[in-house]
Order: C-alpha cells, then sequence, then structure tokens
C-alpha cells in the first residue's frame, strides 16, 4: 500500500510532492505548487494554465488592525462625553464592520484600503465537452494555512468529550468568529449608551482576539495534506478519468485556488476573471474541501457568522451520487470555516460542498502540524473520487437529455 501511495505520476503522489514543501498564500512556494498542479493536468489531457491574481495573504493582519481600531475607540469612549463616545462608537463600528464583511464573503474593502498586496495563483482547466451548453465547475485550494493555538486538536475532542449529548445533536462546532467579531461590538454599543464595564468588556475581547491572531500570523505554515491538497488530488484523479471516459454534454473546470486561506482572495480573483462567462443557469460549481478525514460528508451550509444553505437540489443531487457510487455519507453538518463556495454562492451560483470530518465533527488534524500525507484516510479521498464522477456523469447524462427533449 505505502508503494502505491507514491505511484509516480498518480494523484497521490501529486499530495506527497505538494506537502514537501511550505505553501503559504500568496507565496512562492504557492506559485511553485499552481505550476505542478497544472503540470500534472496537462499530462492527462486538460487545458491547464495559471493565472496570476491580487491577494494580501492572511487574513490576521486585518482582523487584528479591525479589533485594534475597535481598542482605540473604546479609549477615546472612556474620556467620557458625547464627542469622545460618538468617536468612539465609530471606531469600534468600523472594526466590526470590517470584521462582518471580511469572514462573509465581502468586498475586503478593509484591508484593500490599508494593506499590501502581491501576486497569488490559481490554475485553471478545462476538460468534458468544451462545446457544451452547461458547466461544472469544481474547486480545490493548494495553498496551505498558519497554526495557531486556537486550532489545537485538543480543543474539539474535549467539547465532544465534556457536553457528547449536545455534541451528537449540534450540526457545527463552536463558531470561534464571534470572539473576534463580539469585542467591537461591545465597544460600540457601550459607547452608545455610555456604559463604561461594556466599553471595558470589549476592549479586553478585542485586545484577546489580536492576541490569538498574531499567535497564528507567527506560527509555521502546515503541510496541509487534508487541507486541502486531498482535494487537489481528487481533481486530478477526475482529470485522468475524463481524459479516458470523455463526456458529452457537459463542460468540466477543474480548478485549485491560491489564497483561500486568506478569506478566498484566490476565488474573489477567479471570480472576477470568469464569473461574467459563467451563466448561473447554466452553471453548478462543486467545492472540494479536506476530503481527508474518516467521513465524507455533504455539507449543508457554511458560515463564520452568518449561516448560510447551500442550494437543496446540489445537496441532494451529491447524495444521490454518492448513493449511485455505493459511497457512505454523513448529512445534516455545517461548517462555521469559510471555503471557496461561499464566493459563488453569494454570486447566485448553484453551490454544493463535499469534504469530511473526524468524531469531532471537525476536519482531521486541521491547521496543525500533523497534517501530513502519512496520516490521510485515502479511502476517503477515494469515495469523494468516486462522488465527483458520478455526479459529472449524472450531470451530463441530464444534459444530454434535456437536449433531446426529455428532460
Amino acid at each position: 500500500m505505502h508503494d502505491r501511495l507514491r505511484e509516480p505520476n498518480s494523484w497521490r503522489s501529486l499530495i506527497w510532492e505538494l506537502a514537501s514543501f511550505e505553501r503559504p498564500s500568496a507565496s512562492e512556494g504557492e506559485r511553485r505548487a499552481a505550476e505542478s498542479i497544472a503540470a500534472r493536468l496537462r499530462e492527462h489531457g486538460a487545458q491547464a494554465r495559471v493565472e496570476e491574481e491580487r491577494a494580501h495573504g492572511g487574513y490576521w493582519w486585518p482582523l487584528v488592525a479591525a479589533n485594534l481600531c475597535a481598542a482605540g475607540g473604546a479609549l477615546a469612549a472612556r474620556r467620557g462625553g458625547f464627542r469622545a463616545r460618538s468617536v468612539g462608537a465609530v471606531a469600534a463600528a468600523i472594526g466590526a464592520a470590517a470584521i462582518w464583511d471580511e469572514v462573509s464573503g465581502g468586498s475586503l474593502w478593509f484591508r484593500r484600503a490599508l494593506m499590501p498586496h502581491r501576486s497569488t495563483w490559481n490554475v485553471v482547466a478545462d476538460a468534458g465537452d468544451l462545446e457544451a451548453r452547461r458547466t461544472v465547475v469544481l474547486i480545490a485550494h493548494h495553498d496551505a494555512a498558519h497554526s495557531g493555538l486556537v486550532f489545537h486538536p485538543a480543543l474539539p475532542r474535549a467539547a465532544a468529550r465534556l457536553a457528547p449529548g449536545l455534541h451528537e445533536r449540534s450540526s457545527h462546532t463552536f463558531p470561534i468568529l464571534y470572539a473576534v467579531w463580539l469585542g467591537p461590538v461591545l465597544v460600540c454599543a457601550g459607547a452608545l449608551v455610555g456604559a463604561s464595564r461594556i466599553v471595558r468588556a470589549g476592549a479586553l475581547l478585542a485586545l484577546g482576539a489580536s492576541g490569538a491572531l498574531l499567535n497564528i500570523g507567527l506560527s509555521s505554515v502546515v503541510p496541509g495534506a487534508n487541507d486541502n491538497l486531498s482535494a487537489v488530488g481528487v481533481l486530478l484523479a477526475v482529470a485522468e478519468y475524463l481524459s479516458a471516459n470523455p463526456l458529452k454534454g457537459l463542460r468540466v473546470l477543474l480548478v485549485s485556488t491560491g489564497s483561500e486561506e486568506s478569506l478566498m482572495e484566490g476565488m474573489r480573483g477567479f471570480a472576477r476573471r470568469h464569473f461574467p462567462q459563467l451563466d448561473p443557469g447554466e452553471t453548478e460549481v462543486l467545492c472540494l474541501e479536506c476530503v481527508g478525514s474518516p467521513y465524507l460528508a455533504v455539507l449543508e451550509g457554511e458560515g463564520m457568522l452568518r449561516m448560510r444553505d447551500y442550494p437543496v437540489q446540489m445537496r441532494e443531487a451529491l447524495a444521490a451520487a454518492a448513493r449511485t457510487a455505493g459511497v457512505p455519507i454523513r448529512r445534516g453538518l455545517r461548517t462555521v470555516a469559510s471555503t471557496d463556495a461561499l464566493i459563488a454562492l453569494r454570486d447566485g451560483y448553484r453551490v454544493g460542498t463535499l469534504a469530511s470530518v473526524d468524531y469531532t465533527k471537525f476536519p482531521l488534524n486541521y491547521h496543525w502540524p500533523n497534517d501530513t500525507p502519512d496520516l490521510l484516510h485515502w479511502e476517503t479521498i477515494e469515495h469523494a473520487i468516486a462522488v465527483c464522477i458520478e455526479f459529472l456523469r449524472e450531470r451530463a447524462a441530464r444534459d444530454t437529455l434535456s437536449e433531446g427533449g426529455n428532460g
């Protein structure tokens, strides 16, 4: 089995290769990964290219700056007086609005105004029937995250152990980003009503969140085998399948984004470049995220602060593809992280996400230094490949039927 995992030119060997070097967002390592992925896709007949976009490359500095803006507002509000409290409330409101926009798939106006930007690299490959009317976009990402104490695997394990009943009933883990957003909100509210204790509590939360975010920014970059090289492997396997088994009636775009870990900056670049040519009425988007954990899942929705459910028809179509492929699938789960799917969802596309979790309802080794290929659940990745292929086959067959007047 070990020899099979490193089989030359296979999707498995690509995961090992890319995990061997650092790939932070908007970095030379990310560009190197993009070039390697594109070359592998071309070997399987896909028309692959690397597209350069712009990104800041991190999320901690914008969120730290927004929280420090609120902390500064707290200092102003504590001076007392209507004018000082108004200044404090406005500063905190700007911080709260910036955080909401950052983590909710917004325009990133705060970081665009204040933060430097550099190059990031997406891989975009055409496969399937290039003349087809309908398109399915499969999305993975090849950049890797920074670690940090907030990602310690003991935290979700403790939640599952200390409250097993609640954990079993819950559809998602605790939305930790509320702790980042709540400080500015409290400072703003306290300043408006003149409640110094609320202002003080908000300032302490904002400073605590800033410390946690700085810890992430200063921590090492993880290998990112599960998050998200497992999904990159699926893209290559699908390209290999389509090369040997051409689909008629369905165009397939295989996309691996850069700078996903800096709040989907690479996907935003893809959207600016390609969405004008992709009709939402004829395009479906399937996001692949962390598919190397023990249990494959069709996610119901996502949201760091506001939960957004994916369209029912996409969720059910993915579940049906899993049944046809004979793949066990988990349902009822949502993620409080953000994925590239959010950008397409906000732009009106039919979106679904295939992911995987362990018993904590969290991806395996999430943003932790042991996210290495040797700890992946390779069978789950194979199951994800099978579901994607069945989903594409069904979509191609449906398109052929509709063109024949029987759809």
